[in-house]
């Protein structure tokens, strides 16, 4: 079988300028922030990104390398708005598609399935669709004649996620709480780069949790990167919490300031 393992600057050497990049985890939690760190240390700029928005976003935005961005918010959790994302927003450095969870997670489901769309209830009534003109709405063909919002896919060039475990081959396991969708940004991308506490033998999976922990399939992962430590200072349970020190830390610091150290930090 195909060995897939390779560095976080390999990874990320895959990606080039002006892509539409996904990042997977929720807010600041398992955050693939190994691999953001890789992509910071580049060139590369111009990037589409679609992330449920935490430090990923933050970091992108105030080093200058975002075109666009595709959110329903953008959050340090504990923090409740991510300075940085604020700062560059309010300046204007880059578009904004602020949409609602639920459309954003059908957008991201049509994108798996190779859909155009997906017709959802989410949005109508409200600001989403007066803020985001270009959405548009469907009528069901059925007798109930209902009008939905046709929320487009979120389709992919390359996506960025991180969890507990992975084997060689691409399999993924997740042991905390909550998948956050990383399933999901994996099959809606091109290519997906999985970023992992540990690269484990494939039989070592049934160990460590019960089947449905397994939550990437080999076939949609194109590069596994073994990064102890690879999500903080976000959290990853049950390996670690999220380092509120270290979060501080970043949300009050200058930018600048804070990269000229977190940049030559290295995790592997």
């Amino acid at each position: 079988m195909t060995d897939k393992t390779m560095t976080a600057d390999e990874a990320v050497s895959r990606l080039a300028s002006g892509m539409t990049l996904g990042i997977g985890g929720w807010g600041s939690r398992r955050k693939p922030m190994e691999l953001v760190r890789a992509l910071l240390r580049t060139g590369i700029t111009d990037l589409t990104v679609v992330s449920y928005g935490g430090p990923d976003v933050g970091m992108l935005a105030a080093a200058g390398r975002l075109r666009a961005l595709v959110a329903p918010f953008v959050t340090l959790d504990s923090i409740p708005l991510e300075p940085h994302y604020r700062a560059a927003r309010e300046s204007g450095a880059f578009a904004l598609t602020e949409i609602d969870e639920a459309m954003f997670l059908w957008g991201l489901h049509a994108a798996a399935n190779r859909l155009p769309f997906l017709p959802v209830r989410a949005g109508l009534g409200s600001d989403v669709m007066r803020v985001n003109p270009g959405l548009r709405t469907v009528t069901s063909p059925y007798d109930d004649g209902e009008t939905f919002v046709a929320v487009p896919a979120l389709r992919l060039d390359a996506a960025l996620v991180h969890v507990n475990r992975a084997d060689r081959r691409g399999n993924g396991q997740y042991l905390g709480p909550d998948p956050y969708f990383d399933d999901l940004f994996c099959e809606a991308a091109d290519a997906a780069y999985v970023s992992c506490e540990r690269v484990v033998e494939t039989a070592e999976f049934a160990k460590e949790g019960p089947p449905q922990s397994l939550l990437l399939k080999r076939h949609v992962v194109t590069g596994v990167v073994e990064a102890p430590g690879g999500a903080h200072f976000t959290s990853c349970v049950p390996d670690y919490g999220r380092d509120e020190d270290a979060q501080r830390a970043y949300a009050t610091t200058p930018w600048p300031e804070f990269a000229a150290q977190y940049l030559d930090e290295r995790t592997t």
